[in-house]
């Protein structure tokens, strides 16, 4: 870590032992080192794949042909992933009473594995699957995704239980996400590029309304120059390890 990262770190680790309510926002950047790779940029998932995969309307039309790359993208990589550093600290700081709620674009459900409760996955996850014809939500097991597309009991093809291009965002997710940014007076935004909206108002919301953004990222993001006050320049783990350490000093 830089020295300029580092006096980022003490500046931040201030700003939240002060903060009454912390929340904290994160994006695909924090799951890369656990070996999911982002949707964009250099080496992206939309890089190697046709992005209209994840169109509903072209779902509906033939699950089946689409389920075969959606089982590939999605379970091959997310299988075989565990939570990182940054994934604990976060649901350690929950435990601890520190963090007060955790908003994520991510659809992997590492925080939920990391054991993050107080947690709304704004696009869903792809580790529960929802009957098309009768509604049933089921784990998403190997057994399932064995032969595709994956049936219900019922005969009905289920789908993954994440947001595809077209859909609306699940209202339960949205409302608690922004209920959060409502009454938060520090956000942790961590590997968020700050493009997918509406997600990306979450951050923004708390700092219309006076909030203080503390920005964890490799590279500077369409936040860093509009909202952010506390740039780390890191990436995830690194970062969070540092920070859980500068706010445990008296």
């Amino acid at each position: 870590m830089t020295p300029e990262a580092s006096r980022a770190v003490l500046r931040a680790a201030r700003a939240i032992k002060q903060a009454s309510r912390l929340i904290a926002f994160t994006g695909a950047g924090i799951s890369v080192e656990s070996g999911i790779p982002p949707f964009r940029g250099e080496g992206g998932i939309w890089t190697r794949y046709d992005p209209d995969t994840l169109e509903i309307r072209r779902f509906l039309r033939d699950p089946a042909a689409a389920w075969p790359a959606i089982r590939e993208i999605f379970y091959d990589y997310t299988s075989r992933a565990e939570p990182n550093d940054a994934h604990r600290v976060l649901a350690r700081w929950e435990s601890e009473g520190r963090l007060s709620f955790l908003v994520t674009q991510n659809i992997d459900g590492l925080h939920e594995a990391a054991g993050s409760r107080a947690l709304a996955e704004f696009h869903g996850s792809c580790r529960h699957l929802v009957c098309l014809d009768c509604g049933e939500r089921v784990e998403a097991t190997s057994t399932l995704l064995a032969n595709l597309p994956p049936r219900c009991p019922c005969g009905g093809i289920y789908k993954p239980d994440f947001v595809f291009f077209g859909e609306g965002i699940p209202r339960s997710a949205y409302e608690a996400s922004f209920a959060a940014a409502d009454s938060a007076d520090v956000c942790l935004v961590i590997g968020s590029t700050g493009e997918v909206h509406p997600a990306a108002e979450v951050p923004r919301t708390v700092k219309r309304r006076g909030g203080l953004i503390v920005e964890i990222d490799p590279e500077p993001t369409g936040f860093t120059d509009s909202i952010t006050d506390i740039f780390i320049r890191a990436g995830a783990s690194e970062a969070m390890r540092e920070l859980d350490a500068a706010v445990r000093q008296p």
